[in-house]
Order: C-alpha cells, then structure tokens, then sequence
C-alpha cells in the first residue's frame, strides 16, 4: 500500500472552532481553547500519523483584521500556512458575523483546493443546516461542504477520509511519533496562558505573554518555571489577586494539565513581570517568537 502525506491548514474566523477540530483530528489536546478571540496567537502544527499516512495539520490564528502589531504577525502566520497546504480547510459556523464580504474576498484569492466545515451543529434545525449549506454552495468556492461538531466529534470521520482523498503519495515529513512541531517549553507556555485566558477578563487576557524560563525534566517529575508578562502594573495586580490567591488558582489548574499533557508529576512555579506595550514592539514580538518563519 502506497503511503500518503501532506500539509492541511485550518483558517477561519475567531471562535469557530478550528483549536477544537485540530484536537479532534489528533485525538489529543494540543491547541489551547477558550471562548475568547485571539487564543490561538501562532501557527500550531499538529501531525496525525498512521501506517499508511501523515497528515500535518496547521491551526492557525483567526482572520482579523489587524490593529496592533501583534495581530498582523498573526495573520502573518496565517498566509504562511497557505502557501506549503495540500488542501485548505475552512471552518465555519452558524453565527451570521462570521460571513462578510471581506472573509469571501479572501476565500476567492485562494487557488489551494478547500472545503468548508459548517461546524457547531448541536441543536440545529435541519432547516437551518439546509440553508447554511445553500448559502455556502453559492458561493461556489469549495470542493465540499461537509457539517460537523469538532466539540462532539461528529463526522469527523468522514472528513479525515475526504480530507485523504486530497493527500499526495509521498514520504511522511516527521518522526512517526512526533506529535507537534512545537517545543515542550513552548506547550507549557500555551497550557498556562489557556488557565489565564479562561480565568480572566477584561484586557488581561490579551495583554498576557507567557514564557518558560526553566524546564528541567528528571525521572518522576519536570520542574517548570514561567515568566507571565502583563503591560501594566494594575494588570499584575490583578492578575496575582489577594494575597496571591488567583495566581495560585491558575497554578492549579495549570499543573493538572500539564501533568496530563508530559504525562509526569509537574513542579509549577510562576512569575509575573511588567513589559510595556509589548504587543507593538517588533523586538519583543521576535523575542516572543512572534515572527514570522
């Protein structure tokens, strides 16, 4: 049997699901999720493997239309993803905000084949899945239309065999083992700052920067330090809470899984810094690693 491998990226709008589909597909939580736009900051690489192919999967930010230097980076990240794909998958849902003329526009610009994910169909009419499926059929810019929930993994069988028919015959580009392209120090960094993003409000989520400063990994256990950059004082003030004690709680629930993750005992310790408009400044963004490939 000839062996199969290619690139697929994952683009859309913020919150439509594309972190919850590549965990899906990987059968791992490897993308950190929340319900606020902007959690997925880079291009993730997630690599499926299987005897018979290797599927690398790009999550990628979602398209917006930038207003710091931080967010162009972003979707930097985003149109570097389009260029080494086999096949794009764009994933949508039934919120009417996520279909502009400025998201179409962009979707006629890409020559890459594509299909269309109409994710999020839990308690959907079937009315109302017949008219999404028409809306997007119109717009003649896909190769399939396939309905999903990522979240209930529904069909997603059926999209990875689509998604197949797609791939090249070819060597696999990875280890066989090899889950990400990322390191672990930057999977630690990802599962705290997803503890900050769903445990705060406001600016600070946006305004936090995570960054390993020691992972050191013995037999039993991995002692991690971490750096947790804010832009204000009052933003570390509130992020470490009364007496430490909010800081302590995504300590918590951060090692929980961390430990779940390195599958190993975590020794968590946390720090948090002030770092001034570092969502504008080009050398702390390549600092961050926030340029592009």
């Amino acid at each position: 049997m000839s062996f199969k491998s290619g690139f697929v990226s994952i683009i859309g709008k913020p919150n439509v699901g594309k972190s919850t589909l590549l965990n899906a597909l990987l059968g791992e939580k490897l993308s950190i999720i929340s319900e606020k736009v902007q959690t997925t900051r880079h291009r993730i690489k997630g690599i499926l493997n299987n005897p018979s192919y290797q599927v690398v999967f790009s999550d990628t930010p979602g398209i917006i239309d930038p207003k710091y230097k931080l967010q162009g980076n972003m979707m930097k990240f985003v149109n570097e993803s389009l260029q080494d794909a086999e096949l794009i998958v764009f994933v949508t849902d039934f919120d009417i905000r996520n279909e502009d003329e400025a998201i179409f526009e962009r979707l006629s610009l890409i020559k890459t084949p594509m299909i269309c994910l109409l994710n999020k169909i839990d308690g959907v009419s079937q009315d109302q899945l017949n008219a999404k499926l028409n809306f997007w059929n119109e717009k003649k810019l896909f190769k399939e239309i396939i309905p999903i929930s990522a979240l209930n993994k529904f069909n997603i069988d059926a999209l990875l065999k689509s998604i197949l028919s797609y791939m090249p015959e070819g060597a696999p580009y990875y280890e066989q083992d090899q889950l990400t392209d990322k390191s672990e120090r930057f999977v630690a960094a990802e599962i705290i700052r997803e503890k900050i993003m769903v445990r705060y409000k406001e600016e600070i989520p946006y305004s936090v920067q995570v960054e390993i400063e020691l992972f050191k990994e013995e037999k039993d256990i991995i002692h991690i330090h971490a750096l947790i950059y804010v832009m204000r004082d009052s933003q570390k003030v509130i992020l470490i809470g009364k007496g430490g004690s909010a800081l302590k709680n995504v300590g918590i629930a951060a090692r929980r899984d961390l430990e779940l993750f390195f599958k190993k005992k975590i020794f968590l310790k946390t720090f948090v810094k002030v770092k001034e408009d570092w969502r504008d400044n080009s050398r702390t963004l390549k600092e961050f690693g926030y340029d592009s490939e």
